[in-house]
């Protein structure tokens, strides 16, 4: 076994809850009422210039702020990052053509203000693991004479050492409806396996099939993405029936949606990360798809028809490779990024590159070489290359086989997993 620091969240309770509950509960409304002094600033730049202000310029404006000061400063940079990057997200899924979607809103209910979650740096806490007692700063608008931070006393499960972990990278204090916990985001050593092999497989996340798999040894894997195109379709046909599309029936059908949506991801990756361990593969090469939304030639957005665009920003890609990369290290698996550029249009054989190669969303055809390949497998072999270039490649036979013909593995709901597809034989 070999040893690994990882970032893990650790729950805690509060022992003192009635005591400090009036506390955490100003803290968690400053932070409501910030977040909405941002929305509304940002709204306000939106109007004029068509602008959206990233999280440091937003901060800088706000400084000043009166509500600034409810809460530590790290404290109130994390609110108004968080509102920065859900502008952002909105603002991506709009020019990429989904119209349902919408910029976040305020938070309040009335007129009263919900408990939000409140982040504390490592210049706004103090732990005292002895006693298990964490001490929290209030901002400088809520010091009332000595009674300048909040002390928690907390309790982990019983398997939780904090005075073990490497290092506490933050908390944070999160109402869960009932009443406020701690999480505590650590750097922990753990024991991983050591690595299955030395070979490499990588992993091209599409939207299509949502996974596909090229190992260095000759074989590929499609995972296609039926069940959750069938879960959008069910559930938007039962959403759209409900009276109010913010009604408590349209919120239990969005939850279930998202829990099922969740497994799978969980499943998938888990599915994967148990495949690289039989082939005895130590490494996992994942497309970055941080550029995805651009034209490469123009910076432009890309138009990927009506139904593309909408599903490809409803998929959590970043979610999924996170999940992957955590089971991955518990195998002593690693997990590396490389760009996605010009490798769904080069051709994995002979490196030429034509976007009329791609005939279709399915099939990969060279003119130069001859070589026939499933659209989604031959982008997955380009991305494995840039890490791990095969002897294969170099004049090898790859034009058919493995590369036209991978095998698939389809979800089964009934048994919450993921098994072969059955070749059907003439």
């Amino acid at each position: 076994m070999a040893k690994q620091v990882v970032t893990r969240t650790y729950t805690a309770s509060i022992r003192n809850q009635q005591q400090v509950s009036d506390d955490l509960d100003s803290l968690g409304f400053s932070a409501s009422k910030l977040w909405n002094v941002g929305r509304w600033t940002i709204s306000r730049v939106w109007d004029e210039i068509d602008y959206i202000p990233e999280h440091d310029e937003l901060t800088a404006y706000l400084k000043s702020h009166e509500r600034y000061d409810d809460l530590h400063s790290q404290s109130s940079q994390r609110v108004l990052q968080e509102l920065a990057e859900a502008f952002n997200g909105w603002y991506g899924k709009r020019r990429n053509g989904d119209t349902r979607a919408n910029p976040p809103g305020y938070r309040k209910h009335g007129d009263e203000h919900p408990r939000s979650t409140v982040t504390f740096k490592n210049k706004g806490f103090k732990l005292d693991t002895q006693y298990n007692r964490v001490r929290l700063s209030k901002g400088s608008n809520l010091k009332e004479y000595w009674s300048d931070f909040v002390l928690c006393e907390y309790q982990t499960r019983p398997d939780v050492d904090l005075s073990t972990v490497e290092s506490i990278q933050q908390v944070r204090t999160v109402w869960t409806g009932d009443e406020w916990e701690l999480h505590f985001v650590c750097k922990v050593e753990i024991e991983v396996a050591e690595a299955p092999g030395e070979k490499t497989v990588s992993v091209d996340l599409g939207i299509n099939n949502f996974a596909a798999l090229a190992y260095e040894d000759g074989h590929s894997e499609l995972y296609p993405l039926n069940c959750l195109k069938q879960d959008d379709y069910y559930f938007s046909k039962c959403i759209a029936r409900c009276d109010d599309s913010d009604s408590e029936q349209a919120t239990r059908l969005n939850q279930k949606k998202s829990r099922r949506r969740t497994h799978y991801f969980h499943t998938l990756s888990k599915h994967i990360v148990q495949r690289c361990v039989e082939e005895g593969v130590g490494t996992i090469v994942v497309g970055d798809l941080s550029g995805i939304r651009e034209d490469e030639e123009n910076g432009e957005s890309k138009n990927w028809g009506k139904h593309g665009n909408l599903d490809l920003h409803s998929w959590a890609f970043e979610r999924f490779t996170d999940l992957l990369e955590y089971k991955a290290e518990m195998e002593g698996i690693s997990v590396e990024e490389v760009s996605e550029r010009d490798t769904s249009k080069s051709c994995s054989c002979c490196g030429c590159k034509r976007d009329a190669n791609r005939v279709e969303r399915g099939l990969y055809i060279c003119d130069e070489c001859g070589m026939v390949a499933n659209a989604d497998v031959n982008g997955a072999e380009n991305i494995r290359q840039k890490v791990s270039p095969s002897p294969a490649t170099d004049g090898g036979d790859r034009s058919n086989g493995w590369l036209a013909q991978p095998s698939t593995f389809l979800f089964d709901k009934e048994t919450g997993a993921f098994a072969p597809q059955e070749r059907v034989t003439s």
